[in-house]
């Protein structure tokens, strides 16, 4: 089934696929950290995503030409309105269910409502401020600046096309990723983000702030978790924005926070594996229709049997925070 050079295609398009699910993944395992269990992931990609291509749509269009273009203008203003869009998204789930104790589940499943309704709503109006016939906004020239790759990758065979093909935010998804996993490993901060999930009353009693660790780790995840959504339209879609397009990727990232059983760099790998199961079927001749629905079924069904084994095991590295999920009280101190 697999040659050398539909291997070397199907890696590099594994790991493109993967890229949006670690950026989401990265961030919840950040914000489950602190033991909120925020399942407005895929709303919180959706808004990053539309946040960016707003705030691209509007530089272009301020443009007399888009030969114009600055390229740092061309990506910063996207990133600063995705961190923008993606934050306060964080920021109204922190108030719901920290402050005011909402029950997180529902609140995430609101959000993820929320937010695909608003990335629709922005998307629909953005096609009609262009009078396209087409139901998308294409930002052409703003997503080259994001795939733009090394010069010399072509020049260093299949080492260069696996490894160095990519735009800068691949890279950047797997330095978030390695860092996460250092910050909550080897840092003070890291331990006392993990003690407020695991313990938050005795994480209080010794002095650490439950409210500002769940508000920064949640903020901090929702940013990183929107960015998947900006890389999703702007390296992936090549900038292309269409409604409903992100597919079910937000629910593949909280399904990788549990197969990285909370680990980050744990997520690098398992986000390029969930790619290529994901589109594993795209290289199986003669498969039909309904066969290949039933292949992108094999990342969640690889994660009810890591969830399974790691169940059986029952060691505690293995497990979610003893809080995840739980709303603290502390006059039950």
């Amino acid at each position: 089934m697999f040659n050398a050079v539909t291997l070397i295609t199907f890696l590099q398009r594994a790991i493109v696929q993967g890229i949006p699910i670690l950026y989401g993944s990265t961030g919840e395992i950040l914000t489950e950290k602190s033991g909120n269990l925020n399942l407005g992931i895929p709303g919180i990609m959706y808004v990053g995503g539309i946040s960016g291509v707003i705030g691209a749509f509007l530089y272009e269009e301020s443009l007399p030409s888009r030969d114009m273009i600055n390229p740092f203008l061309a990506v910063f203003i996207p990133m600063i309105c995705t961190v923008i869009g993606s934050m306060l998204m964080g920021l109204l789930y922190c108030f719901l269910t920290t402050t005011l104790r909402a029950n997180q589940n529902v609140t995430g499943l609101a959000m993820t409502t929320f937010g695909v309704g608003f990335g629709n709503f922005f998307g629909a109006s953005l096609v009609k401020l262009t009078g396209s016939d087409i139901p998308s906004v294409s930002l052409t020239a703003t997503s080259k600046f994001f795939k733009a790759s090394l010069p010399f990758a072509d020049n260093l065979g299949w080492f260069g096309k696996i490894f160095l093909s990519y735009g800068f935010m691949t890279y950047l998804a797997i330095i978030i990723a390695v860092i996460a996993a250092i910050f909550l490993k080897k840092t003070r901060g890291g331990l006392h983000l993990r003690a407020v999930g695991e313990n938050p009353a005795t994480a209080d009693a010794v002095g650490i702030s439950v409210e500002k660790s769940k508000y920064m780790a949640t903020c901090i995840g929702s940013i990183i978790a929107g960015m998947g959504g900006l890389y999703y339209v702007m390296d992936y879609a090549c900038g292309v924005w269409s409604n409903e397009g992100f597919g079910d990727r937000g629910w593949l990232a909280i399904a990788l926070v549990i197969f990285a059983l909370w680990k980050p760099d744990i997520g690098i790998l398992g986000s390029i594996l969930f790619g290529g199961l994901y589109i594993v079927y795209l290289f199986i001749p003669g498969l039909a229709l309904s066969t290949q629905e039933l292949f992108k079924m094999l990342p969640y069904i690889v994660t009810i049997i890591v969830l399974i084994v790691t169940s059986m095991r029952k060691k505690r590295e293995h497990q979610p925070p003893q809080s995840l999920g739980l709303s603290y009280f502390r006059e039950e101190r």
